[in-house]
C-alpha cells in the first residue's frame, strides 16, 4: 500500500509556488538587463557517492559571470549541509534565497572562488 508524503513535491523540472515567485523577481531583473539568462534545475553536483545537489536556479549576469541560487520556504538540515559542501567544491558562487512572506532575504553562502 501506497501512503501520500508528508510533504507533497512537484515534479522534478516543476516549479512549486515559491520558486515560481523568485523566477518572477529574476524575470524583473532579466528585464532591466541584469541578467542574461534563467536555468531551472539545470544540473545536479555530486557532492559524494550517492549524494547530489541540484540548484533551483543557474543565473547568467550581465557581465557573462554565473551563480547558482536556492529557493527555500524554510531550510532543513540537510538542505544547509548540501548547500555549503556544494560551494566548497564548485567554482560558483551560491546565494540562498528565503521567502518572507512577500519577499526573499537572499543571502551568499560562500564564494571562497572569487576571494582566492
Amino acid at each position: 500500500m501506497k501512503f501520500p508524503s508528508a510533504c507533497a513535491r512537484p515534479k522534478a523540472g516543476v516549479m512549486n509556488a515559491t520558486e515560481q515567485r523568485y523566477h518572477d523577481l529574476l524575470m524583473l531583473r532579466k528585464a532591466a538587463g541584469e541578467v542574461i539568462g534563467i536555468w531551472y534545475e539545470p544540473f545536479s553536483l555530486r557532492l559524494a557517492p550517492n549524494t547530489y545537489y541540484r540548484p533551483d536556479f543557474l543565473i547568467q549576469l550581465a557581465d557573462g559571470s554565473l551563480e547558482l541560487h536556492e529557493v527555500k520556504g524554510y531550510w532543513t538540515d540537510e538542505a544547509k549541509a548540501k548547500t555549503k559542501i556544494a560551494a566548497d567544491l564548485y567554482p560558483w558562487p551560491i546565494y540562498c534565497a528565503t521567502s518572507k512572506g512577500k519577499r526573499f532575504d537572499v543571502a551568499l553562502i560562500h564564494d571562497h572562488w572569487r576571494a582566492a
